[in-house]
């Protein structure tokens, strides 16, 4: 990624196109953390982009919930979606597991009025489709919960692949 200076020296539009879809297609958070430059160093713009996260009010929240797509089954991704559910083969489902992840992605969001959120990074389908299971079994304000702290992960693991950059 560079320097702290050369993050420090970027305008608005440039820090967009790097940090704007750490959250999922919400780019106000990299906005909202654009304003609060000079950063010390990169866990600052770690901490201040997490934070502005956490401020966030649960209608807020919902509106990042839903920007994810659904595992398995979603057609128009993000290269990052695209490239985080390569790695835990989503896109090497047999036709059962293709089917089953249609069926659970259609009930979960019946059922919660979000999609279905997991950090995939690290886990292979089977894992994702066994957490898939038993979390469609959780009440609505657990669920949005463990979907809030999910997203929070997934930010994470993006910030740290642009900072490997």
């Amino acid at each position: 990624m560079g320097t702290i200076d050369n993050i420090n020296h970027l305008n608005k539009s440039d820090f967009l196109s790097i940090f704007g879809n750490v959250f999922e297609k919400t780019e106000s958070i990299a906005s909202e953390a654009f304003e609060s430059k000079p950063f010390k160093n990169f866990e600052d713009i770690s901490i201040k982009m997490l934070n502005i996260y956490e401020s966030y009010n649960r209608d807020k929240i919902l509106e990042i919930l839903n920007a994810h797509p659904e595992l398995a089954v979603a057609k128009r991704m993000t290269s990052e979606s695209i490239s985080e559910q390569a790695s835990a083969k989503l896109n090497e489902c047999s036709n059962e597991e293709y089917e089953e992840f249609k069926k659970l992605n259609s009930e979960y969001k019946k059922k919660f009025n979000f999609p279905f959120i997991i950090a995939v990074k690290g886990k292979n389908k089977n894992e994702i489709l066994n957490n898939f299971r038993q979390r469609i079994q959780s009440d609505i304000e657990s669920e949005f919960l463990e979907a809030k702290k999910q997203v929070k992960k997934i930010a994470t693991f993006r910030l740290n692949e642009i900072n490997k950059k």
